[in-house]
């Protein structure tokens, strides 16, 4: 349960801030914008997901904590992200279509990362014992 409180919370916190500032920070694809910004997103959400995991990590001492964070935590946020996209015109509703299929483009990647970089840390941690 509380590892599904993280997965909630980074949820929540990626869906506010694509809420508040997606139209600022999402461009069609295909327009010269959409690659820069999708990867300075991708950069961005894995520097905060490296912090996530390391700050988590504080609270589950547990020999696979890491990996529990990344797996749960993409259970949470793609079951939550199924009816955020389904439901867009309410939960986003400043994006239009073009920028709600930039937002999939990076949650696509974004949930590769959140599955990814709990893994690269559990193997730091493998390592180092």
């Amino acid at each position: 349960m509380f590892t599904a409180m993280w997965g909630f919370v980074v949820w929540l916190f990626a869906t506010l801030f694509f809420r508040l500032f997606g139209e600022y920070v999402l461009f069609p694809p295909r327009s010269n914008a959409f690659v820069i910004s999708t990867i300075l997103l991708l950069i961005g959400t894995a520097a905060v997901l490296w912090g996530v995991t390391q700050a988590y990590r504080q609270f589950d001492r547990s020999k696979d904590a890491p990996l529990k964070f990344g797996v749960i935590g993409t259970i949470i946020g793609l079951a939550l992200d199924t009816f955020s996209i389904s439901f867009h015109p309410v939960v986003f509703p400043q994006l239009d279509e073009a920028r709600v299929i930039a937002f999939t483009a990076w949650l696509s990647f974004a949930y590769a990362l959140y599955l990814f970089i709990p893994f690269m840390i559990q193997q730091k941690i493998a390592r180092t014992r």
